[in-house]
């Protein structure tokens, strides 16, 4: 295989940077885990696709021409000033999303990794994950990924079926896309995730299931099931307006989604939040992140993330989202190092109703110890062991509170969003009537 030479430098930069960074663990072992304020996963969003989607509302655009050198400069700028700004010595995971990043060019990916790890320590065995389309990931050019420090791969699959495919927008038939996941497990074993939808207009759950039985005879150890959302400004959502398309139906959708999580069960996948199933232990570790509300740097436009500023105290953390259109950002960021549209400061209630609303959505839940890392001034068993609409769903065996922590039951995983309308109001009221208003004029 012949690589052109800005590939091949970067490559070899890449395989360079990875020798360095296998030598540190090796030599001196892996640094004593960092406190979680200097810790965090890195997002890189990539913008551009070849066509839209029929369902997709992301920040992606469909360019003439890209200036990949351009852009990756200004990835490699943005990843230095936010790695500075927030003052992270440890990266756990990156993650580059989209758009679709496997239409970067391997050399691109190998930059910002090498960025990373000239600013903070990444870990030799460090999750670095590529969202991957079948059409854009031939086994060569997934090779050269490899080579570049990726090492996990998240594939959108999101139907076994040519017609459903079409109806997505989809670039892809269902052989290969079969074909590209066969050569992603060989060269990435156990490290290859899918995505799989449900809930398609006039979309049927025993052709659905089917699908899904087919696909366990082709995935690897992780597998995402994502409900369709309809959303406004993208085709599939003109096409039911219209009528040209039966509007989704949540009660078949519903049936999807159980019978789906529990023929995975069956299969040896462990549900281990709401939407995501791995065996072997392959859970996503960036993802994990979200989940326990760490910190994350959002890269790239239009990409989102939350850290506190260093020093910064407590846990006075910001909401960020970088600007959208990518020529504008490429500005931003020349001018000023990052393409930080928005800031948003998080008060200590909202950072708590994130830490509970994202904590239940994994089969773990809020342990005790996880609640008081973000020094909450009441207990789990203050703010829900009293309360009698809490005490009802604990009854109904949708939720356990118990000297683990606060989580949700198998049946209880399925129906968070109402449960949150119980605790959510909870959690608001217990703060309330245990932190002081402000006096006035104070």
């Amino acid at each position: 295989m012949v690589l052109p030479a800005a590939r091949t430098r970067g490559l070899v930069a890449a395989a360079k940077a990875a020798q360095r960074r296998r030598r540190v663990d090796s030599v001196g072992g892996s640094p004593s885990p960092e406190p979680a304020s200097r810790r965090a996963a890195v997002y890189v969003h990539w913008p551009y696709c070849e066509k839209r989607c029929s369902y997709c509302n992301f920040n992606k655009y469909i360019p003439r021409g890209v200036e990949e050198a351009a852009m990756r400069n200004c990835l490699v700028t943005e990843v230095r000033t936010l790695l500075q700004l927030s003052g992270v010595q440890r990266v756990e995971s990156v993650f580059f999303g989209g758009g679709t990043p496997s239409l970067a060019s391997p050399h691109t990916v190998a930059a910002v990794l090498e960025a990373v790890a000239q600013i903070a320590h990444l870990p030799a065995d460090s999750e670095v994950t590529l969202e991957a389309n079948p059409t854009s990931s031939p086994a060569s050019r997934l090779a050269e990924f490899g080579a570049a420090g990726v090492n996990r791969l998240s594939i959108g699959l999101q139907s076994l079926d040519d017609t459903e495919l079409q109806l997505l927008g989809r670039t892809h038939s269902t052989s290969s896309a079969l074909r590209a996941l066969a050569e992603a497990r060989r060269l990435f074993p156990g490290r290859v995730s899918v995505d799989l939808m449900l809930g398609l207009p006039a979309q049927q759950v025993g052709p659905w299931l089917r699908q899904l039985q087919e696909l366990l005879h082709h995935c690897d150890d992780h597998l995402s099931l994502y409900q369709l959302s309809l959303e406004r400004g993208t085709a599939l959502f003109a096409q039911v307006q219209r009528g040209v398309l039966p509007a989704p139906d949540p009660e078949l959708a519903a049936e999807m989604y159980q019978e789906g999580r529990a023929l995975l069960r069956e299969a040896g996948f462990r549900q281990y939040e709401v939407s995501n199933f791995a065996r072997n232990g392959a859970l996503s570790t960036h993802n994990w992140t979200y989940w326990q509300c760490g910190q994350y740097l959002g890269i790239g436009p239009g990409a989102h993330g939350r850290f506190t500023l260093q020093g910064a105290g407590g846990h006075a953390r910001e909401a960020r989202i970088q600007t959208l259109e990518p020529d504008n950002w490429m500005k931003e960021v020349m001018l000023f190092g990052h393409g930080t549209r928005k800031r948003v400061p998080l008060g200590k209630l909202e950072l708590l109703e994130e830490v509970l609303a994202m904590g239940l959505r994994t089969d773990v839940g809020l342990t005790h110890q996880h609640w008081q890392q973000f020094e909450p001034p009441l207990t789990l068993w203050d703010i829900f062991g009293a309360n009698k609409e809490v005490k009802e769903l604990l009854e109904q065996d949708l939720l356990l509170l118990d000297h683990r922590g606060l989580r949700c039951s198998w049946q209880g995983l399925a129906v968070l969003d109402s449960l949150l309308l119980t605790l959510l109001p909870r959690l608001q009221e217990a703060w309330h009537q245990t932190t002081p208003s402000p006096a006035p004029g104070g």
